[in-house]
């Protein structure tokens, strides 16, 4: 089951909320839980054990740390980083690392053909940074089973995000508001979530499909390029918006994940506004510990290689995203010795700069390493191919409103127009709910009247 289904839309979530706010307040964790499991279960049955065995776990572990002292509680914090390692490489990355040992040392040792759990990569990493909270004294344990499963189980952020840290909710699972100007801005917020998923990273999902069957072209690939790229922006950057807005409708303040990051101006920038929760846990937990840029510029290097190279795995177990680590980590490096400055001389070429190698990059994210060769001699005219195919043309043509439309969409020309009418408050707010119901109806009519409808970050 998605957001984006009307199943989620008609029974689930309206169901959901009556029940949550007909029941007293110590109740509605538990109600919570149960729903999020019922959400888990629908989409993967099979690993509904794992994620509360995992929470039980990690509520353990955590449980025991904060009791214990000494040398002790670094061997607790030890087996509790190697639990929660351990499932994530075992799930995501068995297979990987077989067929690899297969491939070098010509072996022929079998799979076990894995199935991934959805979500394991979020609520493995939220685990993680619960576990180093409490051992760092960041955060106090939580002995409340029933609280903490709720919270690694919580269903609006559960399956892609945004990375949701103990610390953002330690509080909010025990005292949070419930009224009705927030249940407003919370349902205001996931029908723009639901208008990005469905307006428009589905149109776009369809015109990838299209372009990679067409005859190929030089300006052919550089715009499946642009598809791809703006496709996957308002898929995820759309999924961000529905969970916060749940969370909202819930009580919860989840953390922003995107903040236009098509619009920045150096690929630093970029990292910054894209998938935040991600980068902040990679730089909090991983790089800092690291001593971050307070070192000598060949462990900078090794740094923010190790960082990227983990981003790279972290987002799949394959080679392209590896590989896609390490290019935006050389990238960093290059800005971090200079090139930043430069670039911030010349405005106009820094967000060129940006978004060649952004789409560059997404199409490394998008294609298995094997297809690397024609995609790239595709895009810089080395295969032969004509600058442009008429099918291309006709595709361009067809989705040319989409295009700008996903163009402004991608910019922040809505904050400067809600900023314009924040004059007055009562025209702005029933601007807002009239918009929010056209948007409502015209997503269903959408979802109704399609069968495509998946969620790319499901896979990772």
């Amino acid at each position: 089951m998605v957001f984006s289904s009307l199943t989620f839309l008609f029974f689930f979530l309206p169901i959901l909320l009556i029940i949550y706010y007909l029941v007293p307040y110590r109740f509605k964790n538990h109600i919570l839980l149960i729903a999020s499991l019922i959400f888990y279960g629908l989409g993967e049955p099979k690993y509904l054990l794992l994620i509360l065995v995992s929470s039980f776990v990690n509520s353990l572990f955590g449980s025991m740390i904060s009791k214990t002292a000494d040398h002790k509680r670094t061997i607790l914090f030890i087996l509790a980083l190697l639990f929660n390692l351990g499932i994530l490489c075992y799930f995501k990355y068995a297979d990987f690392i077989i067929r690899n040992i297969n491939l070098v040392l010509h072996q022929d040792l079998p799979l076990f053909q894995i199935l991934l759990p959805l979500g394991i990569s979020f609520y493995t990493f939220q685990c993680l940074s619960y576990i180093i909270d409490v051992y760092t004294n960041k955060v106090q344990a939580n002995p409340n089973l029933l609280e903490f499963t709720t919270y690694v189980t919580l269903f609006p952020q559960l399956i892609a995000g945004p990375i949701v840290r103990y610390q953002d909710v330690a509080l909010q699972l025990k005292v949070r508001e419930h009224h009705y100007h927030k249940i407003t801005l919370g349902i205001q917020r996931f029908v723009v979530g639901l208008s990005k998923k469905v307006l428009l990273a589905n149109t776009l999902g369809e015109l990838v499909t299209s372009l990679q069957s067409a005859n190929p072209s030089v300006l052919g690939y550089w715009f499946i390029a642009f598809a791809f790229l703006m496709q996957l922006y308002f898929d995820f950057s759309g999924y961000s918006d529905m969970a916060i807005g749940l969370g909202k409708m819930f009580g919860f303040e989840f953390p922003e994940n995107f903040n236009y990051p098509l619009f920045a101006v150096n690929i630093t920038d970029f990292w910054r506004r894209w998938h935040m929760s991600l980068s902040r846990w990679f730089k909090d937990y991983v790089y800092i510990p690291l001593k971050g840029s307070r070192v000598k510029p060949l462990r900078l290097v090794f740094n923010l290689l190790f960082v990227w190279i983990l981003t790279g795995l972290w987002h799949g177990a394959e080679w392209n995203f590896l590989l896609w680590g390490v290019y935006f980590g050389l990238i960093l490096i290059i800005e971090k010795m200079g090139l930043k400055s430069f670039l911030g001389k010349h405005p106009y070429f820094s967000r060129l700069y940006t978004i060649l190698l952004v789409l560059i990059g997404f199409m490394m994210f998008q294609y298995d390493i094997r297809q690397w060769k024609d995609v790239f001699s595709g895009l810089f005219g080395l295969n032969h191919l004509p600058l442009i195919s008429t099918e291309c043309l006709y595709y361009f043509k067809s989705y040319f409103i989409i295009v700008i439309v996903s163009i402004m969409g991608a910019m922040p020309i809505s904050p400067f127009i809600l900023n314009y009418f924040n004059k007055s408050i009562l025209l702005l707010d029933n601007l807002k709910k009239v918009w929010t119901i056209i948007l409502l109806l015209i997503c269903i009519a959408f979802i109704v009247d399609s069968s495509f409808n998946p969620f790319l970050y499901f896979r990772f």
